[in-house]
C-alpha cells in the first residue's frame, strides 16, 4: 500500500506588519503520497504558493503559523532552521516559475548543480563531474560536457529551466514543490518541460505539489486537484472527476472561464489537444 509522504493538517497561515496580522491561508488540510502528483490551483493571491512554501519552511520571518505540516510524521513546524535546511537538501527540493531569477548568474551550471553534491555527499573532482554530466544528458540538454562551463544567461528559457529541474533533482528528493514551472516558457517548450518531469517523477519516484492556475495543466501532470480559494481550499478530487463533476461554484467558474478559441470547437473548455503540440515539439526540437 502506498504510504503518505507529505500531511498537512489545519494549516493557518498570516503576516503580521506593525502589529497586525493579514491572513493568507485558513484551515488548510491535505496530503500526498509517495508517487503522487497534487496540484493547488486557483487566481493569484488566493494562497497556493504560500501553502507549497511552508511545506520547505521557506516562509519570511513575519510569518505567523499554526496547523502541523508532517514530513514522515515528524512536524515541520517544530524543527529549527538546520533541520528545514537538510530536509530541503535531501529529501525535498523546490523548482520556482523563473529559473533566471533562481539560478545564481555568476556561478556556471556546473558548480550550481554540484553543489548539494559537495554540501552533503562531500563529492568532488571527477566522480562530482561525472554525476552531474549523467544528470544534465537525463534532463535534455544536448552537448552537456560543453555546458557545464556555461553561466545562466548563456542558455535560452527551456533550457535553464532543465538546469533548475536537475538541480532540484540531484539529490534524488522525494517530494518537489514545483512552483508554476512552466508558465513563463513557450506552448511547445512548455510540454516538453512536463513530459520529462513526469518521466523523472516516474523513474526516481518522485512526488510533485505543483502549483498552477492553468486547470489544462493541472490535468497534464496531476493525479488529483485541489482548488483553492481566498485562502482555502474548496473542492479537491481526482483530476478527471473534478474537471468532468466538478461540485462548489467557484470550481464550476473556474473551468467555465478558460476561453475557447474556436466558436465550432465541441469538446470540454478544458481539454487540449496535447498530440498537436508534441507534433510542434517534434517540428521545432524541444532543446530551446
Amino acid at each position: 500500500m502506498t504510504s503518505t509522504l507529505v500531511s498537512v493538517d489545519n494549516l493557518n497561515i498570516a503576516f503580521r506588519k506593525n502589529g497586525v496580522d493579514t491572513i493568507a491561508v485558513r484551515k488548510l488540510t491535505f496530503s500526498i503520497k509517495e508517487g503522487e502528483t497534487l496540484a493547488i490551483v486557483g487566481e493569484s493571491g488566493s494562497g497556493k504558493s504560500v501553502s507549497a512554501l511552508a511545506c520547505l519552511g521557506l516562509l519570511s520571518d513575519n510569518a505567523v503559523i499554526s496547523g502541523s505540516i508532517n514530513w514522515h510524521c515528524q512536524d515541520n513546524l517544530n524543527y529549527n532552521q538546520k533541520n528545514i535546511s537538510n530536509i530541503r537538501g535531501r529529501e525535498a527540493g523546490i523548482i520556482f516559475q523563473e529559473p533566471m531569477t533562481s539560478l545564481n548568474p555568476l556561478h556556471t551550471i556546473e558548480k550550481q548543480i554540484g553543489e548539494a553534491l559537495r554540501l552533503h555527499q562531500k563529492l568532488d573532482g571527477p566522480h562530482l563531474r561525472k554525476r552531474v554530466l549523467k544528470l544534465l544528458d537525463r534532463v535534455g540538454i544536448s552537448n552537456a560536457e560543453q555546458r557545464l562551463l556555461s553561466f545562466p544567461h548563456e542558455l535560452s528559457g527551456g533550457q535553464r529551466q532543465r538546469v533548475s529541474i536537475a538541480r532540484t533533482l540531484i539529490m534524488k528528493p522525494k517530494f518537489v514543490v514545483c512552483d508554476e514551472p512552466t508558465s513563463m516558457l513557450d506552448v511547445s517548450i512548455r510540454i516538453s518541460i512536463m513530459d520529462l518531469m513526469l518521466n523523472l517523477a516516474k523513474d526516481l519516484e518522485v512526488s510533485y505539489l505543483y502549483i498552477t492556475h492553468d486547470l489544462a495543466v493541472a490535468r497534464y501532470m496531476c493525479n488529483r486537484i485541489a482548488v483553492m480559494f481566498n485562502g482555502k481550499i474548496v473542492e479537491i478530487a481526482e483530476t478527471e472527476e473534478l474537471l468532468n463533476n466538478p461540485v462548489h461554484p467557484y470550481t464550476k467558474r473556474l473551468i467555465s472561464s478558460i476561453p475557447v478559441p474556436d466558436p465550432s470547437y465541441d469538446r470540454k473548455v478544458y481539454d487540449i489537444n496535447f498530440d498537436e503540440l508534441d507534433s510542434l515539439i517534434e517540428k521545432h526540437g524541444s532543446d530551446s
